[in-house]
């Protein structure tokens, strides 16, 4: 779509009366609610849709990490990059809730998705217990909630994540209220701690111990102002979590409800809602006059909708008078209640905006900004029933030229630590508007927000190049986008080594086996490599790290085959198998049908078979294998459309929930099962060594079963757990040979783990 055909879409999801209809039903409650999780998605956007949109309540999430160790089913951003993504998808997601968001991660590497964990003690060993605690901490005295919930239960067989986020919950409710604990925010008691009443097992998990009883039960339903369910509206946000493959269908009349356990709680009474024994009102807050005014007119400023005239006047003299009860309320009052009555305002701000029918736009361009550079800035506004003004606000190393936005020295964080709704940070614009006499200030967010980026950036491509020393081929490196434009690049090279002017990087016979790194220069400047994420659900982001040229020194023989990759655009196997000093071709579907014979070995990257659609001919593969061909399958998840009976050539199932199948310890020792079987031994002799520094995990979606015609050729777990035999099976099919490896050897060729490399390349080998 066109940037306006794209503008014109997204303001069909949010016609004005619905706008304006959500907007007073923010002000039905004054309490607050705090989810939290540890990975972009973990919320219970379902249960915080039917709390927010019908009973008013205020929401958050705090989160741990970004979700930058996990998959990403829309493109190949990893890590911090993917982090980067996932955080711009985590807050259109907060955006359709309302939702505040605050991440426990500050900057990559801290509190990060390091991989999959199956122990909460593992976790917060890896996290640091004392600073992610601190952080929690900060976060709840900043939101000031008056109950907090994760979203998963601290028991075995539950991701380590939640596992430590649910730990924490509890600890953060005691160290909040702490005034000996550390902090440069005032103490806040969270009134009410609960835990989920449901079991978080599935497709990955598998909780060991029953939930707890349910002392509550939020209420699902239909809301009444849309129609929708608040079932599809927690999809509406959950389709935001695209690197995820969300967003799913909720057929009618499949509502939820959502039973709570209260394990904690400060107050007395019954608890039968999460509102039970917290204030309900404004009047409840304290003993002013004007606060009791204030509930009046918002029940008028109701009864109007949707006919905004009869909501400005009685929602401009709530507003006015909310500000006279902050002005008179004691400092004990506000230090119980003034974030209140400010989210109060703010919410009342925005009604008088919608009802009156002010709408505002903002836009820059362009949106990357090198340090120094100017962005034009256009405003459209309609007045409707008031006077508006508009100011461009600018705050921190940002200013302004003659109307124009001046970027600043300092880069835009990839990983910003709070996101507010209906709060933007600046730059932004800055509207003041009156309404029946009562002034008021609301913030715009610029419709694509700019990103500022470094002034000296270069990309290395490739950036991590193998030198495989058994079959030597010339290596050739470019620097491209380079910026400044026209610098001269230059590396930093081990004593020995050189680039060539035309690119070609010349390596010593006698470098040593290892990984090398070397940093790019521009004009003797280090530069950095930029990543740009433009999708079309969430606005551009950029993530920048340094420029660097690694270099995996290698010994691997070759086998002399022919291969065909078929990936699901969801790796770089293909271009490894090529570095190595492979003939490797990556047909489609109906290419590689065609000339199948053509090939020695086929190789099926992962989720290939659901995101190739393989599914039908794989009858033709097996075929192709019992007359002689070889067939490699990488893992696939039990959902990649991966039916155990058709898809392999024998019967092979993938483990599920996946927690159970999967080796996270990427040192955990390997016990070789069969090590005189071909596989260990041509063309490479697999040795301890090739087993060492493997990053991130060993692997994952094992296979469970498997007919008896594979042999299970390796036996590993994690610690305490008993081993798992279907990391790596194959079987001889016919007069040919099917191998399923569910190692993530995708991921440590990426890190240049020279062990992968060399089992690789006895995987593909011909039988």
């Amino acid at each position: 779509m066109t940037p306006d055909q794209s503008r014109i879409a997204a303001e069909r999801t949010a016609p004005r009366i619905v706008r304006l209809g959500q907007a007073l039903s923010a002000l039905r409650s004054v309490v607050g609610f705090m989810n939290t999780g540890a990975h972009p998605d973990d919320e219970t956007s379902a249960m915080l849709a039917a709390m927010r949109f019908r009973d008013g309540i205020a929401l958050s999430y705090a989160c741990s990490t970004r979700g930058e160790g996990g998959q990403n089913d829309i493109g190949r951003e990893s890590g911090p990059v993917l982090g980067t993504l996932r955080t711009a998808e985590m807050e259109q997601a907060s955006a359709v809730l309302d939702m505040n968001m605050y991440w426990l991660s500050q900057r990559p590497n801290d509190i990060h998705d390091f991989r999959f964990s199956k122990s909460g003690k593992e976790t917060l060993a890896i996290w640091g217990r004392e600073r992610t605690l601190a952080r929690f901490v900060h976060i709840i005295r900043l939101e000031r909630p008056d109950a907090i919930c994760p979203t998963f239960l601290d028991v075995p067989g539950q991701h380590g994540h939640h596992r430590a986020m649910t730990e924490l919950a509890h600890d953060v409710f005691a160290a909040a209220a702490d005034p000996a604990f550390d902090s440069d925010l005032p103490v806040w008691q969270v009134s009410k701690l609960y835990l989920p009443a449901w079991s978080g097992a599935g497709q990955a998990y598998d909780d060991d111990l029953p939930p707890p009883p349910a002392t509550m039960v939020v209420p699902g339903g239909i809301d009444p102002l849309t129609g929708w369910s608040f079932e599809r509206i927690g999809q509406q946000s959950r389709a935001y979590h695209r690197t995820q493959a969300m967003g799913n269908w909720v057929p009618a009349g499949s509502e939820r409800e959502f039973p709570l356990h209260l394990a904690a709680t400060r107050l007395s009474g019954v608890d039968t809602a999460i509102t039970d024994g917290l204030p309900s009102c404004l009047a409840d807050l304290a003993d002013h006059a004007a606060l009791a005014q204030a509930d009046a007119a918002i029940g008028q400023a109701a009864a109007g909708f949707p006919v905004g005239d009869a909501i400005c006047g009685p929602a401009a003299a709530a507003l006015h008078a909310v500000r006279v009860a902050e002005a008179a309320m004691s400092d004990a009052e506000t230090a119980l209640h003034g974030h209140r009555l400010q989210r109060v305002q703010r919410q009342l701000t925005r009604v008088l905006a919608e009802a009156s029918g002010l709408e505002v736009h903002a836009r820059v361009h362009p949106v990357i900004l090198r340090p120094g550079d100017v962005a034009a800035v256009t405003v459209e506004a309609r007045a409707g029933t008031t006077t508006p003004e508009t100011t461009v606000v600018t705050e921190g190393d940002w200013s302004l030229s003659d109307g124009g936005l001046v970027a600043p020295a300092t880069y835009s964080d990839p990983y910003p630590d709070i996101w507010c709704a209906g709060q933007p940070d600046a730059p932004c614009v800055e509207v003041r508007f009156n309404v029946a006499g009562v002034d008021a200030v609301q913030r715009i967010a610029f419709e694509a927000p700019p990103v500022v980026v470094p002034a000296v950036t270069g990309m290395v491509a490739p950036s991590g190049v193998l030198i495989n020393r058994a079959a030597p081929r010339e290596v050739s490196v470019a620097v491209r986008e380079v910026t400044p434009a026209g610098a001269t690049p230059t590396f930093d090279l081990p004593t020995g080594w050189a680039m060539t002017e035309n690119g070609m990087l010349d390596v010593p016979d006698d470098a040593q086996p290892g990984t090398y790194e070397a940093r790019l220069m521009l004009d003797g400047m280090p530069a950095d490599t930029l990543s740009l994420m433009a999708y079309p659900h969430v606005a551009t982001r950029a993530f920048a790290a340094p420029a660097t040229l690694r270099v995996c020194v290698l010994d691997a023989v070759l086998p002399k085959v022919k291969i065909a990759y078929v990936g699901g655009g969801n790796d770089n196997v293909a271009h490894w198998l090529r570095a190595m000093g492979l003939d490797v071709e990556e047909p489609d579907n109906e290419a590689l049908i065609a000339d199948l014979d053509q090939f020695d070995t086929v190789v099926i990257g992962i989720f290939a078979v659901r995101f190739r659609g393989l599914t039908d001919i794989m009858a033709k593969l097996r075929e192709w294998v019992e007359a002689g061909g070889t067939l490699l399958t990488l893992y696939h998840r039990p959902w990649d459309d991966w039916d155990a009976n058709v898809v392999p050539p024998r019967m092979l199932e993938i483990g599920s929930p996946s927690l159970r199948f999967r080796v996270t310890n990427a040192q955990a020792d390997v016990d070789v099962q069969q090590p005189q079987h071909p596989l260990f031994n041509t063309p490479n002799v697999i040795a301890d060594a090739d087993w060492q520094d493997w990053d991130k995990e060993r692997g994952l979606y094992f296979a469970k079963s498997w007919d008896e015609v594979y042999t299970p050729l390796l036996s590993l777990h994690d610690p305490d757990e008993a081993p798992l035999q279907g990391a790596l099976l194959s079987a001889d099919i016919g007069a040919g040979r099917h191998t399923h490896c569910a190692l993530n050897l995708h991921h440590q060729m990426q890190s240049l783990t020279p062990g992968a490399f060399r089992l690789m390349a006895n995987l593909v080998a011909k039988r």
